[in-house]
Parts: C-alpha cells; sequence; structure tokens
C-alpha cells in the first residue's frame, strides 16, 4: 500500500472524480485531480437534467449523503411527469416518491458540478484546471468522461414564464430509438431530443422536437442558447488498466436505456476511492459489479428491445406504464436484473455493439455535433 503521505491523482473533475477526490480526502489522504478545461461543468450549460431515483429502493440522496457528499446543490423532487406516446397522445405517469430529482449541470452557482468542488476545496482537495493528463504513470483515478458517442442530446437552455412541469415524448419522428424532453421549473426551461441513432440529422430532431412542444403544451422560449452533449455505455469486463481505475463515463458507467449516468458517476468514484485506499485495486471491480454490474447488463437487454421495437414497442411501453399507481415502483422492476435479463444479456450486448460498429460514417470534412465519424485525425466534439 502506498503512503499515507503519498498523493492520489485522479482525472477529471465531473462528478465521478470529484466524489473519488472527496471520499479520499475525507480518509486523510490528499487528492489531486488534473481537470483539462478551466472549471468544472464545462460540457454543460445550466441545463436540467434528472438524477433518477428508481434504480434503487433507497433514495438516490440518501445513497449519496451515506458516501459523504453533501447535498448542497439545488435539487426539485418531481414526483409525476407526462409523456407522449408516438401518436401525440399524453400518458400521467405518478409516483409517491420522487421519481427523480431536477438538477442543474455546469460551472454555475447552486448547481451539481459547482456543488461538488466547493465541498472537495473544502476538505483540502487540490484541483489542478488548465491541465490535461494524458498518462499517470504513477497509478489512480480515470474519471475523464465520454469516450465516444452512443447517445447525443441536442436543445435548448431558455427563460419562460411557464409553470414547474416535465414532459416526455417517445418516437422515431421525434428522437430516434430515444426521446425527447421538456423540462420547466423556476422561470428556467430546457428542451431537447436525445438520439440514439441518425446523428447527422440532429438539427432536424431538435426543430421537430420543439414545434411538438409547442403544438402540445404551448411551449414559449425567451433568450434561447442551444447546447449539446454526448455520452457513452458500455459494461466492461474489468475497469481497472495496470494502475489505473476507470470511473464514470470513462468506463462506460451509463444506463444503456434512458442515459442517465450522474448515480453511476458518483458511486463509482466513491468505490475507485475505496478500492485505492484499501491498497485492493481489485476490489473496484467486485465493488461496481456488485452495485449496479447487473443493472448495466438488464439496461443493454432494454436498450435492444427498445430500439428494435420502434414506435410500436415504445406504446406499448406507455400502456403498460398506464396500469401502475406508482411508476416508480413499476421502473425498477423493468431495470431491475432478473433470470430473463440474465439469459439474454449475452445476444443483446452483442447485438447492441455490433451496430454500433455499422454506425460509424466516412465523411470527409463532417462538422455535425457529437459524431460518430471516423476521420484519420478524428475531430474533437464541438456542441454547435
Amino acid at each position: 500500500m502506498a503512503s499515507d503521505r503519498t498523493p492520489i491523482h485522479i482525472v477529471g473533475a465531473g462528478p465521478a472524480g470529484l466524489a473519488a477526490a472527496i471520499t479520499i480526502a475525507q480518509s486523510d489522504r490528499q487528492a489531486i485531480v488534473h481537470e483539462r478545461a478551466h472549471d468544472v461543468g464545462g460540457r454543460f450549460h445550466d441545463d436540467f437534467q434528472g438524477l433518477e431515483n428508481w434504480t434503487t429502493t433507497r433514495d438516490v440522496l440518501d445513497g449519496l449523503a451515506s458516501f459523504g457528499i453533501e447535498i448542497g446543490f439545488d435539487h426539485t423532487p418531481f414526483r409525476e411527469t407526462v409523456v407522449f406516446d408516438p401518436s401525440g397522445r399524453p400518458h400521467r405517469y405518478g409516483s409517491p416518491k420522487p421519481l427523480y430529482y431536477l438538477v442543474r449541470r455546469g460551472p454555475g452557482p447552486g448547481t451539481l458540478d459547482a456543488s461538488l468542488k466547493a465541498q472537495a476545496h473544502a476538505c483540502g482537495v487540490e484541483i489542478r484546471f488548465d491541465e490535461a493528463r494524458p498518462h499517470v504513470p504513477e497509478g489512480g483515478i480515470v474519471a475523464a468522461g465520454p469516450r465516444g458517442a452512443d447517445v447525443i442530446a441536442v436543445g435548448y437552455v431558455f427563460e419562460t414564464d411557464e409553470t414547474d412541469a416535465a414532459y416526455g415524448a417517445v418516437g422515431d419522428h421525434l428522437a430516434p430509438k430515444g426521446y425527447a424532453y421538456l423540462l420547466l421549473h423556476g422561470g428556467r426551461g430546457t428542451v431537447a431530443a436525445c438520439l440514439f441513432d441518425d446523428f447527422h440529422n440532429e438539427r432536424t430532431y431538435l426543430e421537430r422536437t420543439v414545434g411538438f412542444f409547442e403544438d402540445k403544451v404551448g411551449l414559449e422560449m425567451r433568450n434561447p442558447r442551444r447546447f449539446g452533449g454526448a455520452g457513452n455505455f458500455a459494461v466492461p469486463q474489468s475497469a481497472q488498466r495496470g494502475r489505473l481505475l476507470l470511473a464514470g463515463e470513462a468506463a462506460g458507467f451509463q444506463d444503456p436505456l434512458w442515459g442517465f449516468g450522474m448515480r453511476y458517476a458518483i458511486v463509482s468514484g466513491h468505490l475507485a476511492a475505496r478500492a485505492v485506499l484499501n491498497g485492493d485495486l481489485a476490489l473496484y471491480d467486485r465493488s461496481w459489479q456488485s452495485r449496479f454490474g447487473g443493472l448495466l447488463r438488464t439496461g443493454f437487454v432494454n436498450r435492444y428491445l427498445y430500439a428494435k421495437l420502434g414506435d410500436r414497442g415504445y406504446a406499448v411501453l406507455t400502456r403498460r406504464l398506464d396500469r401502475s399507481t406508482d411508476v416508480r415502483a413499476r421502473l425498477h422492476r423493468y431495470y431491475g436484473p432478473s433470470l430473463a435479463s440474465r439469459l439474454l444479456y449475452g445476444w443483446a450486448h452483442h447485438s447492441v455493439c455490433s451496430r454500433r460498429a455499422e454506425a460509424f460514417c466516412v465523411m470527409d470534412g463532417c462538422d455535425c455535433t457529437w459524431c460518430r465519424c471516423q476521420h484519420a485525425t478524428p475531430p474533437s466534439p464541438v456542441p454547435a
């Protein structure tokens, strides 16, 4: 085991990296975070996101608090949402407990990112901004974000006078193999299309999404600002690379069905830190596999079936959710590992990964947002 005076290096100041750093600092060890950007939350634009609360029966905030994470960020519980099926019919779903907590991402006050940064600094973590670390020979934790784009989100953040509400919409005409959403709270809003296919036409799908919500709920935006983002998902055989542990999306830890990743990021960062502190790097694989490996594998099965069935499947799913008075409990069952998901996982994983390879294109000079394109020298992803 390394000396207690030896600093532990972490690459990336996102939720995974900062959760790892906080865990290390709270154990009286020195944590150094290397972040290539000039501040936290650089991938985000003060947009609303959902911190999901259905994959475990325990409330997500209680779970984060048990890791020593202070809930200092703005968070609003949402117990109800309206989802439009492919025909445009609304379905209202509710739950006695929060389905998710609405949080904001980015460097500004009240965001998840700024809150984690403040707690890390208060614990004595050293964060070195504008410092890329392509190599970490001394070992440590890599939490540098997604390595590719299995899913992209394109949308607008804006000001609004509309009342607080959450809307979703499913249909390949709006978001191929994904979904569209509109989140409104406190005079702010986020509208976006979350695509798992046909990335090159993201502008068309965003225009359709905005028009859809204008028609269905009277969406009005003031001072809209465009944003884009990407994510990737995987179930690695191991998240250890020699003396390095991969956390968050650097390991592919993101829900393959809907793309929720904040919870996986924070949990994996904490677990990676515990393994390093214990001097047992192999502990990390055992820990994340036990904690959420089954959830990720079930997510691959859900992703395959969702994409394969298309609009017919989306319509069936929305009707099935209609039968439940507690949609949180119903989603928990859908996400939970089962004998069927274990049997189907290998087939579903192979099918999804094979399709990824086919989705690459070779368009010279492509300038699309968060593209899968292969180039001799891959371009850096730049939001439009």
